[in-house]
């Protein structure tokens, strides 16, 4: 999201009152529905609970983080897997490697004794 550089970032006015004052690691999850504010440097070091539509995401804010924005770091949707025959073959795979890879394992282990 761009934002045009006359009107500067924004930056929530209550999110900067509530940490106002208050030391960076003393301080616990501050919660927020504001996922549109821009992470400024006097937000580092404190805990942001980013809400996602359903729960506050505690996201702990640093110096790389600074100039994006709170949402970009709660993502809003569960991503759980692609289904049908070719993933589950897949799948099967991995296992049956994960498997002969441990076997192997174990027999280099018995050897070396």
């Amino acid at each position: 999201m761009t934002r045009s550089l006359k009107k500067g970032p924004y930056v929530d006015e209550r999110l900067l009152k509530k940490i106002e004052g208050k030391k960076s690691g003393t301080t616990g999850v501050i919660k927020t529905w504001k996922r549109a504010s821009q992470i400024s440097p006097e937000m580092v070091g404190f805990t942001f609970g980013v809400h996602n539509g359903k729960e506050h995401i505690p996201v702990l804010i640093s110096e790389e983080m600074v100039g994006h924005r709170l949402g970009e770091f709660s993502p809003t949707k569960k991503f759980f897997r692609h289904g049908g025959k070719m993933q589950k073959e897949l799948e099967q795979k991995k296992k049956e490697g994960e498997i002969a890879a441990a076997q192997s394992a174990k027999a280099t282990v018995e050897t070396k004794k």
